[in-house]
């Protein structure tokens, strides 16, 4: 071989060498940028499996807590009407009360207007009560007749023209609690 077959020879293995030596280190750096990326990776997946942990657990807690409060205004609200009654009953207790002294007296009672003075005082009582509460009484009589408010129980022979379609008396008192009808006036309407 010659002298110039030999140095081109060495300086094509020099540079398969150096070729060589690049190679691997792209490669290494290669793989570190693939390891880097996995450990990237792997990050980001304990971060997001952390946050859906976190939105989990806070879901779990709001609901938890909906359903408490829920189970607890409608134990409130059960405790509300149960002692709204009491409150009403306790108030209606001095008209019962009064009665009482009323049919106590009308045994040794000579004094009928006294008695009667008496029952009409308690009779002003229990209205003033119920009216306090906001029940009211339905004013139906010489009215026209409406269906949505009276129930007719019969009708009879306008006594006048100007009485025909309209009630002419009132059997049975109707009342409204706070603008809702409790219970409708018997009436008898003219025809």
């Amino acid at each position: 071989m010659s002298k110039e077959s030999k140095n081109a020879r060495k300086q094509d293995n020099e540079m398969h060498d150096k070729a060589g030596v690049v190679n691997d280190e792209t490669a290494e750096k290669e793989l570190e940028v693939t390891g880097e990326d996995e450990q990237k990776s792997d990050l980001e997946i304990k971060e997001l499996q952390e946050k859906l942990d976190a939105a989990n657990d806070k879901y779990l807690r709001l609901s938890a807590e909906f359903d408490n409060y829920r189970k607890r205004t409608l134990k409130e609200k059960a405790e509300l009407t149960k002692s709204a009654g009491e409150q009403i009953l306790e108030k209606i207790l001095p008209v019962m009360d009064n009665f009482e002294r009323a049919l106590q007296s009308m045994e040794t009672a000579t004094d009928v207007p006294a008695l009667r003075e008496g029952v009409q005082l308690i009779y002003t009582t229990f209205r003033d009560f119920l009216s306090q509460h906001g029940v009211k009484e339905i004013e139906c009589v010489n009215t026209d007749f409406n269906p949505d408010l009276q129930e007719a129980v019969t009708k009879i022979p306008a006594p006048s023209e100007e009485m025909k379609g309209k009630v002419v008396d009132c059997i049975q008192k109707g009342y409204t609690l706070y603008d809702k009808v409790i219970r409708f006036p018997k009436v008898v309407v003219g025809e």
